[in-house]
């Protein structure tokens, strides 16, 4: 079974879900080859985040991806939180775009249902090793900027210039 749902719970920055189902498809079908899977990818807000990442984790503030896996590798079943707002923060200090960062953190995600593991160092280059090799192969099939059909709305830009 091939069953993948994008939601978008969070409004801080505008996203093109059906973009974004794509290259999600593209990864899963294409970039590992998987027959089957069972994933949801959802897009919150630095709060939801954060509430989660506190209940769940019992880690405090707003990450980047949080994964629940609901079935051992190599069966890839399972949800993905992201969050975007974090993602542009994140992007600043790797000089990237925010949307390549929300997409590599769909990737890391991903990873981590199929069985990586970034706890340990060896591990962790491993699993970049093959992040980055994934990212390289989605940007050129796609315009990842694609994926906000925008600006970022008003209530973001204001936050922008609070100090």
């Amino acid at each position: 079974m091939k069953l993948l749902f994008i939601r978008n719970r969070q409004r801080e920055l505008p996203m093109a879900v059906p973009i974004i189902r794509k290259i999600v498809r593209r990864l899963l079908e294409v970039e590992l080859g998987l027959d089957a899977y069972e994933l949801g990818v959802h897009l919150v807000g630095p709060k939801e985040m954060a509430r989660i990442n506190q209940d769940y984790l019992r880690h405090e503030g707003a990450t980047d991806v949080i994964t629940f896996p609901y079935a051992d590798p190599p069966e890839l079943h399972g949800e993905l939180f992201v969050c975007p707002f974090v993602g542009r923060e994140q992007s600043k200090e790797f000089n990237t775009s925010w949307q390549a960062e929300v997409i590599r953190y769909v990737i890391h995600g991903v990873l981590h249902l199929q069985g990586h593991d970034d706890l340990e160092p060896a591990k962790r280059r491993s699993m970049k090793r093959e992040e980055n090799r994934l990212m390289r192969r989605l940007e050129k099939r796609f315009r990842l900027a694609a994926i906000s059909p925008g600006t970022p709305s008003k209530k973001l830009q204001a936050t922008q210039h609070k100090s």
